[in-house]
């Protein structure tokens, strides 16, 4: 989130109901229910990360699912889990890039969660980032990769207008084809084991990676 950002000035307006209203507003665009519902049936892990957390709030949900999990949440906001609201002794935050956590913590996660963040990183970064994703990763874990695609609807302008907004970012959304080939690039042929997609729109797309 850029330095400029209006959103954290906009959201402190609403006072207690911040909460709220931030977790109404996100819901508008993606049901990350869904995504922890399927994570808890289907994948077994017990050292989580939460890349790109921001406040916290998937984090939360990360650890209603996983109740046994250790789970590190880093984002480079100084508000980084400010709206978490769970167990601090086997959840912690930290404002910190993958790049220096990956020197800390080589091979620390079986399961690594980047939740709506790659639109955010500059197009030529991305390689990069996903490097450090995968350094992080342990022998056999997954990576799970969710982010808005590119599509020619109404509910894309407005997520761009809302999103460039209230973070400052430049954003830039890729195409499905496009992800599939920068997540290839980065964690090899093959490593793409399931696509699909959240409610409530089309956008939300979902990859699970197992490297090669």
């Amino acid at each position: 989130m850029s330095d400029n950002a209006i959103g954290p000035r906009v959201r402190a307006l609403f006072g207690g109901s911040e909460r709220s209203l931030v977790a109404a507003y996100r819901r508008f665009f993606v049901d990350l229910d869904v995504l922890a519902d399927r994570l808890r049936s289907g994948v077994t892990a017990s050292r989580i990360l939460d890349m790109g957390c921001g406040e916290g709030l998937f984090t939360e949900k990360l650890a209603r699912a996983y109740p046994e999990a250790r789970i590190t949440g880093i984002d480079i906001t100084p508000r980084v889990g400010r709206l978490f609201v769970g167990d601090r002794n086997r959840v912690s935050f930290r404002q910190e890039t993958a790049e220096s956590l990956s020197r800390e913590l080589p091979g620390g996660f079986d399961l690594i969660v980047v939740c709506d963040v790659l639109h955010h990183i500059p197009w030529s970064s991305r390689p990069g980032v996903l490097g450090f994703v995968r350094c992080l990763l342990s022998t056999g874990g997954l990576i799970v990769v969710k982010d808005w695609e590119r599509r020619p609807n109404l509910v894309h302008l407005l997520g761009y207008l809302s999103d460039r907004w209230l973070t400052g970012d430049r954003i830039r959304y890729a195409r499905q084809e496009e992800l599939r080939d920068v997540l290839a690039g980065a964690f090899g042929a093959g490593a793409i084991k399931e696509e699909f997609r959240l409610p409530p729109w089309r956008n939300n797309t979902v990859f699970f990676v197992r490297p090669g």
